[in-house]
């Protein structure tokens, strides 16, 4: 992984250009927002948590952390790690650990923690819309752009006819998460259950930050709350629901079919249950029928007796203690509420809609708030999904994928433009944190003088500044080791701490004692042309050495990775990369230089 850069002021219009080249190669895959949506910003820096407000106040954060029961012993990086497509489907694989600081979770009267879920979950790219709907279960019901899971609104507890219970599929009268469990949430509004998995129920507010959603952050307190200045675009696309339908922020066209209408929040279609807008009263009437939308989706899945607890002073509880406007009549004008007039979002808390990303037209669910930015329900979908919840987590694709975005401990250095002051260039570059990087310079090309082995990741970045009397210098650099950390499950073999990395062709020297695993990225050469992504590779060697893993993922490049034994040969080694079917076998004399 290795990257050169002039480092002379006369050069830097050269540097430039290249960066704008980038830019047009990242436009030319915006089309795409299922595999170029996914907010990888910080996929390269360890997930951090707050456990008390103490640590809150002093800026201080945990990497690894545990409390007996869920342990989080290496550092795990946030979120989106990998992302894979097919013409069928799009795969995600993440840690499911949010971007942002996690926790507080009730100032540590929380019982559990976060850990590292190694999740790889599938999108479907095509939508059932069945007329029978799916009712959407407690757990997993779609996954984030940043790669935190998305549960619905229930918290899994339920009344089964005679006492309030937990498990199973629920029942009739289903408990609000909200309402419920919204004291557990951190500024976040997220927490997660005895699994460690951290999840949102509802308005994911700083994901809605990180994105630009109309969401401001004070950062004294640490916490986010909603602008309020009147909004200007349409919210991001949050996440994707099981059904492969997105999920917006509250803020969409004021009319669903027109761009030009303006801008507003997304009224849920919901209402109490309180005697207002034509609703009946559960005061009065106590809970002895269900509102006419949990009757369609339930049906008599669980009996065919509604009657549910008893009331006090907490209507709002259940679920089932919202009823639906679409089938309500105003009281005033004798006419049914309809939507798109007296509400937006239908019982799935969606519409059929134009958005940024689907000028066309598509099914799009909306987080639902009030004015003041408060969740309410059904929050972020209804109980039902309006399409078929094809997607999930699966253990590994079942068909031929491309490659869409390698982040965290597999990405490689991007270098950025180069500063110059008072005779110094100082180099920055995109980082891995807890990696160690080399700095080498060239005058030639031929002869290369390795600066510093030491410059460590600062998060998710580094930099070197060169001595002011290296008057004309190219520089490259490498990322040379990678401190032990706790895989999201990638396959190519470098979960754990895959040690040190490095790029063939390169001319690397590597000292046998400095580990006893490596990792190298082979980048093949355009003549004889490249085999295809996956295609199939019957050994790479290194010297006399195979390679415990390799992937092939990305057409072009090869990743392999080595454990190297004391007793290995020390000198030039070569590498050898051999396709099943294709070109013959690609080798790099002198890749490595492997000294006692």
């Amino acid at each position: 992984m290795k990257h050169q850069i002039h480092a002379q002021r006369k050069v830097s219009f050269a540097v430039a250009l290249l960066g704008i080249v980038f830019a047009l190669g990242s436009a030319a895959h915006a089309a795409d927002p299922r595999t170029n949506g996914w907010f990888t910003t910080y996929s390269g820096q360890y997930a951090r948590i707050y456990t008390n407000a103490a640590m809150v106040a002093s800026g201080t954060v945990l990497t690894t952390w545990s409390n007996n029961s869920q342990t989080q012993s290496s550092p795990a990086y946030c979120g989106v790690q990998e992302v894979y497509s097919s013409s069928n489907s799009v795969y995600v694989r993440s840690t499911g650990l949010a971007s942002y600081n996690m926790g507080p979770w009730q100032n540590g009267a929380f019982p559990n923690l976060p850990v590292n879920q190694k999740l790889f979950y599938r999108v479907p790219r095509t939508n059932g819309v069945p007329a029978t709907k799916s009712i959407t279960e407690g757990g997993q019901i779609g996954i984030f752009v940043d790669g935190v899971e998305m549960f619905n609104s229930w918290d899994a507890f339920y009344w089964n006819g005679s006492t309030t219970t937990s498990g199973g599929s629920g029942g009739y009268w289903n408990q609000d998460a909200y309402v419920n469990e919204g004291a557990t949430f951190d500024a976040g509004y997220a927490h997660q259950q005895n699994t460690g998995t951290y999840h949102y129920h509802a308005n994911p507010i700083a994901l809605r930050y990180l994105l630009g959603d109309h969401v401001d952050y004070d950062a004294s307190a640490k916490t986010y709350k909603e602008s309020a200045s009147a909004p200007t675009k349409h919210s991001p696309i949050l996440g994707w629901v099981a059904d492969g339908f997105p999920i917006y922020g509250p803020y969409g066209y004021s009319v669903s079919n027109n761009a030009s209408s303006g801008i507003r929040r997304m009224i849920s279609g919901y209402v109490l249950r309180n005697g207002q807008f034509g609703t009946d009263n559960l005061t009065n009437t106590l809970r002895t029928s269900l509102p006419a939308w949990a009757v369609r989706l339930f049906g008599s899945s669980y009996g065919t007796t509604y009657t549910g607890p008893a009331i006090s002073t907490n209507v709002g509880k259940y679920m089932e203690d919202k009823a639906y406007l679409g089938d309500l009549t105003n009281s005033v004008t004798q006419a049914k509420y309809l939507q798109g007039t007296d509400y937006d979002l239908d019982e799935y808390n969606g519409r059929w809609c134009v958005t940024p990303e689907f000028p066309n037209g598509t099914y799009a669910y909306f987080v639902a708030i009030a004015a003041d930015g408060t969740p309410v329900f059904p929050y972020n979908i209804g109980r039902g999904y309006y399409g078929t919840p094809a997607g999930g987590t699966i253990t590994s694709p079942s068909e031929t994928v491309v490659t869409n975005f390698l982040g965290g401990p597999e990405a490689k250095p991007s270098l950025n433009l180069p500063a110059a002051k008072n005779g110094s260039v100082t180099l920055t570059w995109s980082a891995t944190e807890g990696g160690t990087y080399m700095v080498q310079s060239t005058t030639n090309f031929s002869a290369w003088t390795t600066n510093s082995t030491t410059v460590a990741a600062v998060l998710n970045n580094a930099s070197y500044t060169n001595n002011p009397t290296d008057n004309y210098r190219f520089y490259r650099v490498a990322q040379t080791a990678l401190a032990t950390y706790d895989s999201a499950g990638s396959g190519t073999g470098s979960g754990g701490g895959g040690g040190a990395s490095y790029a063939v062709p390169g001319n690397s020297t590597v000292s046998r004692g400095s580990g006893t695993n490596i990792s190298l990225t082979i980048t093949l050469p355009g003549n004889p042309p490249s085999p295809p992504a996956n295609a199939p590779i019957s050994s790479i060697t290194l010297g006399s050495l195979t390679a415990t893993s390799f992937s092939d993922a990305t057409s072009g490049t090869v990743l392999a990775n080595f454990t190297i034994p004391s007793s290995a040969a020390t000198g030039d080694l070569t590498v050898v990369v051999t396709f099943t079917s294709g070109p013959p076998p690609f080798s790099f004399s002198n890749a490595l230089n492997l000294t006692p």
